[in-house]
Order: structure tokens, then sequence, then C-alpha cells
């Protein structure tokens, strides 16, 4: 843990040599957040946990957005927006015209613990995130960790830097908006 701060600290002051030593402190939670996040995808699905792990830490070294990272869970916190946004962008091109897909809505089943069935799915989702993040920006947070993180509620609460009640009701109105915009008639699992 140390080690982890102190290599952000480094990479905050420029140092190149930081983002090589990073990867190794943080790869296998790195993998693994990916290979949960994956298993509830679709059945063929092109993209590895590995791949998805070593785009999402470019994505992470090459944005120079080093400065945010101050404690482990503000780089997680990043990680986790890094592989919703390969994962979108992955089912945006999966979804395009020229691929044969009319995007539309599909009803939305137990989000926290399959995010998402299929490319409609998540893309109909990042939506009602999006509009979220712009209603409640603190749960829209809460939502990304939670279904694209996998991160739990106590996870999520020390990774936003707020305390265990405010990251339950900031949870609880993030499921009650997304249900209400995806329109469904199942229930976000707690």
């Amino acid at each position: 843990m140390a080690d982890l701060t102190h290599i952000l600290s480094q990479m905050e002051t420029g140092d190149p040599s930081a983002a090589e030593k990073l990867l190794p402190l943080v790869y296998d939670e790195l993998r693994q957040l990916a290979a949960v996040r994956l298993a509830h995808e679709n059945p063929g699905q092109t993209l590895q946990a590995t791949a998805l792990v070593h785009e999402a830490y470019l994505r992470l070294v090459d944005s120079g957005g080093h400065s945010d990272w101050k404690s482990r869970g503000q780089f997680f916190k990043s990680a986790a927006e890094a592989m919703r946004r390969i994962l979108i962008d992955s089912a945006r091109h999966k979804k395009s015209q020229k691929r044969g897909g009319e995007m539309q809505r599909v009803e939305f089943v137990d989000a926290a613990i399959s995010l998402a069935r299929s490319p409609e799915d998540l893309l109909a989702l990042d939506e009602a995130i999006t509009q979220l993040l712009e209603t409640d920006a603190a749960a829209g947070e809460m939502a990304k960790l939670r279904l694209f993180a996998g991160l739990n509620i106590d996870e999520a609460a020390e990774s936003l830097g707020i305390s265990r009640r405010t990251a339950y009701r900031n949870w609880n109105y993030a499921r009650a908006f997304l249900q209400l915009h995806l329109r469904s008639d199942t229930e976000l699992s707690g």
C-alpha cells in the first residue's frame, strides 16, 4: 500500500520510471476487476480480461491524469472509468450501422450481478448513468464503481472518500434512477 502511494506521488511529479513500477503492483487487482466484469458479458466476447487491463492501463498512463491519483482508491476509480469507456466503445463499435445493429432498449435485469447481457443493454446503461451523473454526480460515481468495477458498498465508499451511510444513500438513489430510466420491472441488488 505504501509502495503504491509512493509510486503515485512519483507519477504526479513526472517521474517517467514510476509508470513501469506501477503496473506490477496493481496488475492482479486490475485483472481481477476486468475478469469479473467480462464474466457477465455475452458468450463469444472477443475482449479478454488481460486485453482490457492493458488497454485501461495504457489509457490511464497516457492520459496524464496522474495528479488525480492521491490514493489507491482514486487510482482504482480512474481504472474503473477507463474500463467502462473501453467496454462502451466496444459495444458501440459492435452495434454500429455497418455491423447491422439498430440500438434498442432492452430490459435491465439485476445490474449489480449481471451488468449487461448485450451491447444494447450496456449502451442503455451507459446512457442512464450519464444522465445520472448530470443529475447527481455522487450517485453517478457510486453507480460506476458498483456496476463497472464490481466494488461493494464499503469499497466504493472508501474509493470515493465518503461515509458508508452516504454511500448507501447514493447507491439507493442510483438504483432508483437507473430502474426508472431503464424501465425495469426488477430491482437492482444491494
